[in-house]
């Protein structure tokens, strides 16, 4: 789940797919796919490090929020890989953290 600029229609996605599929296969661009997606309000961090440390990135998160006039309105939440595990030793991993949120009257 990776946002793509405005410009980017639908056709020029499925272009590109088929050049990227005859230049380096994967089995893995199969399941790739080009849709809208509308989560509504959110909180969003990069985090950086092992996947072990996530817990901590969501507390600052959480914190962040409510400092701001905002809860976390549920336990669901995404995490988007931009690094490969395989590749990358874990303290540089990059994984974007994300999660819904409310309006509250509640400030720290």
């Amino acid at each position: 789940m990776i946002r793509q600029p405005d410009f980017l229609t639908e056709e020029h996605f499925e272009r590109f797919l088929e050049q990227s599929k005859r230049k380096r296969p994967s089995p893995f661009l199969k399941k790739i796919r080009f849709e809208h997606a509308e989560e509504g309000l959110s909180c969003q961090m990069m985090h950086i490090g092992s996947f072990d440390d996530e817990p901590e990135s969501f507390t600052r998160m959480e914190a962040f929020c409510l400092e701001h006039g905002y809860i976390r309105s549920s336990k669901i939440h995404r995490e988007i890989y931009l690094s490969d595990p395989r590749k990358t030793e874990p303290a540089k991993l990059k994984t974007v953290l994300r999660f819904p949120v409310k309006k509250t009257d509640i400030r720290k």
